[in-house]
């Protein structure tokens, strides 16, 4: 950059509004001054892009890339909010007017779609050859309003009125074909920068185009309507995030969606290969690597068999070599019926060919476990195909050269339930990759006094790329510096309730404690137990008014799938608790109860910073890893959670000095089943290998291999909890073990609460 923000914006605003800077509109001033950062990046992107495109690439297709907000996370990385702050002062503008402004780019969805984001992210700060694939969709998800206090869905046109960190790029389009549809696709570029540095990856979105944007023969005959009716076909595979999948047509449109954005990047791979490396491409897998995030885009597996037989005219055993040392799979679930199937009806009206190479891989692998002496049962269980059925995990698992979960209990679930067939057969495709969050967006940018506080501690911003820092610092936090934290975190709820009153019309108190479940709507994550105990004090309040309730905000933040009607249901009966709560003239001078709508990224980096209480409470067992108890964590607030997920490895983390157990008696586990199925370890002595179990005077103790850290984490559990000492290592993490006692339950069983 020969030239800094002062001299560029003002005539990147002018450019956007027509006019002088000073008179233009916030808007049209965040719309320059987002042009003027990509101005300022172009040379590095180009740079980074042609030098990775030369070499090994990782490309990380998934079906969302929950973003958020790009201006201020890349003025973040690139060193620029002070710039940013002059140039938009000297024409009379505030930065932080102008960065409320942008739309969130309506992407994603929740933690599946955050995390892709934050992978890319860290890619780009750790200078990685990586380059993101997905959709453009037009609308999104959907944009959640209330009415009456059910949820109603909108279209979200975030880009309406442009949005400069998305460059079209027609001259690299790709053609799509479906038995009953040809299709354009044409890529749409999204820079990615990385903090404190120059590595700017790619995130490519597709947007889904006519070969003729309109009927000129219909239109003249009077058929006005069919003029445009192949363009809106085609514009449908673009539009919307997750089409509701309740009906036949549904799925078919999802189906459509997945294979559009697989093919396009696919041919775009392919090319880029053969460009650089020649027309042999037996060393195609030495040069591309393809992670899959979750099923939505396993459809890549046939599509490249397709690519590499059809178009390069390679035989099967060759092409399928290539494909088995590509692509590698991302599971995001532990249950088997969650799984991605679809019908093979679907596949025969859109693609016979694709539907034809499906085919031929079920049978291949009926053969190939045939050979290796499987019997029938267990072939037609992992089978790709199951009747009418397409089974996108067991091609996914078959195809693949890794198969990774995305927290350390979540992957042995998989190992040893979920996918037990598959890691009986091929143990060595299996690891783990705990999800991450990004501190850059997550801490550095959403919570400022705090990351101050922590550059003047530490010295520098070092620990912005490596958090691992912190821990050399852990004797600074004496009294004084805790002080301050409780003003930092003080300050975030001020400015919280202001931000509340202003967007929901709601009065809450920044003394009272910040109660907050943010997550996707969805019986397992456990949003009615939540209302259900709010409901329950609410009572409790009302039957005795002398019962002392520490005053309380509880903070719900969610979107239910427009076909999950239970989901809405809940959401209806938080917001009917809410105006109960809040219209009580005397329980609301305790409590509150706040529903934010339309909760997305933007939001989510008002609530972190503010809470006190993180409430990570899905069911034990169904939740794979969680990344909003990490943003939560890193902000300083107190995690009330199952011991399920990511939750064992922060527990690992923070150690057992800084957590309290408070479970009920003989409570099942996810591995080992209900307690009478259970077989008693003999308990290790202190300081041998293997894990803390519970005494063996306990009405029960835990299954599985000795020191399985699964068990001995989720199901201590026994009337009266006593535990041995031992020192010995987390075989799921790795880390050492805190040695026993750990703190035993003082709340009555079942309780998992203050008050």
């Amino acid at each position: 950059m020969t030239q800094n923000l002062v001299q560029t914006v003002p005539s990147q605003v002018r450019s956007a509004s027509g006019r002088p800077a000073e008179a233009s509109t916030t808007m049209e001033v965040w719309q320059g001054l987002s042009a003027a950062v990509v101005d300022a990046i172009a040379d590095d992107w180009h740079a980074t892009e042609q030098k990775y495109r030369a070499g090994r690439m990782e490309h990380y297709f998934s079906a969302e890339f929950l973003e958020g907000r790009a201006l201020l996370n890349n003025l973040t990385n690139l060193g620029l909010v002070e710039e940013a702050t002059e140039a938009v002062n000297a024409f009379g503008q505030n930065l932080t007017d102008v960065l409320e402004q942008e739309p969130d780019a309506a992407l994603g969805n929740g933690g599946l779609g955050r995390l892709a984001a934050c992978f890319l992210d860290s890619c780009a700060t750790l200078d990685l050859p990586v380059a993101g694939y997905g959709i453009l969709y037009r609308y999104g998800l959907f944009k959640q309003l209330f009415e009456d206090g059910f949820q109603t869905e909108h279209p979200d046109p975030w880009m309406e009125e442009g949005y400069p960190f998305v460059i079209r790029r027609e001259e690299a389009q790709r053609i799509v074909r479906y038995n009953d549809l040809t299709v354009r696709a044409v890529p749409h570029d999204m820079p990615i920068t990385g903090y404190g540095t120059k590595n700017v990856v790619t995130l490519r979105l597709w947007r889904a185009e006519p070969m003729e944007e309109f009927d000129y023969d219909a239109f003249n005959s009077q058929r006005f309507t069919d003029a445009i009716v192949e363009r809106e076909r085609t514009a449908d595979i673009s539009r919307v995030l997750y089409p509701n999948d309740t009906t036949y047509e549904g799925k078919v449109l999802r189906v459509r969606q997945q294979y559009f954005f697989c093919s396009a990047s696919l041919q775009e791979i392919v090319d880029n290969y053969v460009a650089h490396h020649g027309e042999d491409l037996s060393h195609f897998a030495d040069f591309n690597s393809v992670q899959l995030n979750d099923t939505h885009p396993v459809l890549a597996i046939p599509e490249l068999m397709r690519l590499l037989m059809d178009e390069h005219h390679l035989g099967w055993d060759q092409a399928w070599g290539i494909v088995t040392k590509t692509f590698a799979y991302t599971n995001h679930t532990v249950l088997a019926e969650a799984l991605e199937t679809w019908e093979m009806s679907i596949f025969d009206r859109l693609f016979p060919r694709i539907a034809e190479i499906v085919r031929e891989i079920d049978r291949r692998f009926r053969q190939d476990m045939a050979e290796r002496g499987l019997d029938q049962a267990r072939i037609d269980y992992m089978a790709p195909l199951a009747g009418d059925k397409v089974r996108m995990a067991w091609i996914a698992c078959y195809a693949s050269y890794s198969i990774n979960g995305v927290a350390a209990l979540h992957t042995e679930i998989i190992k040893r339930d979920t996918l037990k067939e598959w890691h009986d057969v091929w143990p060595e495709r299996f690891n783990n990759k705990t999800n991450g969050v990004t501190p850059r967006r997550w801490l550095r940018q959403c919570n400022p006094r705090l990351s101050a506080l922590l550059d003047e501690v530490t010295g520098s911003d070092a620990w912005v790329k490596d958090l691992s820092l912190l821990a050399a610092h852990t004797d600074a936090a004496d009294d004084a510096l805790l002080d301050r934290l409780a003003e930092i975190k003080h300050a975030n709820k001020v400015d919280f309730a202001a931000w509340v009153a202003e967007r929901e019309g709601v009065e809450i108190d920044p003394d009272a404690i910040f109660d907050v479940q943010i997550k996707r709507l969805h019986e397992y994550k456990r949003q009615l137990l939540n209302a259900i105990y709010i409901l329950d004090l609410y009572f409790r309040m009302k039957e005795d008014p002398s019962l002392q309730v520490p005053p309380r905000v509880f903070i719900f933040g969610a979107k239910a799938a427009p076909g999950y009607i239970r989901a809405k249901g809940i959401i209806k009966l938080i917001n009917a608790i809410a105006e109960l709560v809040n219209n009580d003239p005397v329980v609301s001078k305790t409590l509150k109860v706040v529903f934010i709508h339309n909760y997305n990224v933007s939001p989510a980096e008002h609530i972190i910073p503010a809470a006190d209480v993180s409430e990570q409470i899905s069911m034990a067992g169904k939740e794979a890893s969680g990344t909003s108890n990490m943003k939560f964590m890193m902000n300083g607030a107190l995690t009330l959670g199952t011991l399920d997920g990511a939750n064992v490895e922060i527990l690992d983390a923070v150690g057992d000095e800084n957590a309290t157990s408070s479970a009920p008696p003989r409570m099942s586990c996810p591995l080992c089943g209900p307690p009478t199925t259970r077989t008693p370890l003999t308990r290790p002595s202190p300081g041998s290998s293997g894990c803390w179990t519970p005494s063996p005077t306990a009405p029960w103790t835990t299954t599985a291999p000795a020191g399985s850290r699964t068990c001995a984490a989720v199901c201590w559990r026994a009337a009266t909890p006593t535990f041995t000492t031992c020192s010995a290592t987390s075989p799921l993490t790795g880390r050492p073990r805190t040695p026993w006692p750990r703190t035993t339950p003082t709340s009555a069983p079942g309780s998992a609460r203050p008050g």
